[in-house]
Formats: structure tokens, sequence, C-alpha cells
């Protein structure tokens, strides 16, 4: 176990899972908030996309840490499930930043531009439809997933490691 990302003699991998496991759901949550309630998102500003961020750095890391864990623990049924799980996040949490960004973007500099006089609101509701379509996707993607890996991880350690 000296191989492993560890903190004060722990290994890594748990303490990063729980960042993920609450930020991830917060993130997800102002994204939808973002979306749909104008006063909501005048609040969160950038906070969505940076928390957004922080989920995109944390993910990689976690995973690094849980594959040296896992290394460490050898060859489980129960781990490799919850690994496979988990190196799938990425892309989801990926995504998960793409579109705070391009909302952020948006609803900051975009939409105001085309609420000008003189500008189709046809263009604007198109985007709106696209940034909700977006939302929705990666929110239900990324939480699904979460609750995959999170499931399966608790199976590991809590429910035996026979499968």
């Amino acid at each position: 176990m000296d191989d492993t990302l560890q903190l004060a003699g722990l290994p890594l991998h748990p303490l990063l899972v729980h960042a993920v496991v609450v930020l991830t759901p917060l993130v997800v949550l102002a994204l939808l908030l973002a979306q749909v309630w104008p006063a909501a998102r005048r609040r969160l500003g950038v906070v969505t996309p940076l928390g957004a961020l922080a989920v995109l750095v944390l993910v990689p890391v976690t995973v690094r840490a849980g594959r040296e864990l896992a290394e460490a623990v050898g060859p489980i049924p129960a781990v490799a499930t919850h690994q496979a799980y988990g190196e799938q996040l990425l892309p989801w949490v990926i995504g998960l930043f793409v579109v705070a960004v391009a909302q952020w973007v948006w609803f900051r500099w975009g939409e105001p531009r085309y609420r000008s006089p003189g500008r189709p609101a046809r263009r604007r509701r198109a985007v709106w439809w696209v940034l909700a379509v977006a939302s929705v996707v990666v929110a239900v993607g990324t939480s699904w997933l979460l609750v995959l890996t999170g499931d399966s991880g608790s199976r590991a350690v809590w429910g035996g490691f026979g499968g």
C-alpha cells in the first residue's frame, strides 16, 4: 500500500470520493436551476462553471487514486465493477463542464445581445432549448453514473468482497 496516493497514511481515494459525491450533485443542481430560474442564474453566476471545473479536476485524480488502491488490494470482482463505472465518469464530467461554461457564457453575454430590438426571438429560444436539453442530458447521465459508481463502491467495501 506504499505506492498508493495517501494522506496521513490513509489511501486518498476514499477521501477524494467524498468530495466528488458531494460536489457533483451540487453542480448538477446549480446547472439545472440556472437554466430554468433567472434569479438563481443571477445569484449563481460563475459559480456553476467553477464548480464543474472542480469536479473535472477531482474525477481524474480520484480515478487515479482508485486505480492505485485497486492494485494494492488485488483482483476483487466488486472492486473491478466499481472501477469500471468510475472510469466512465470522466466523459460525463467533461460534458458537465462544457455545458456549464456554455450556459454561463450564453446567459452572461449572448442572450442580452439577442434581446435587443431587431433580433429574432426564435434564435434566442432555440439556444435556450439546446442548452436546456444539453443540461438535462449531462445532469441525468452524470448523476446516474455517479450513483452506479457510488453504489458499486459501497458494495465493494461494505457488501463483502465476493462480487
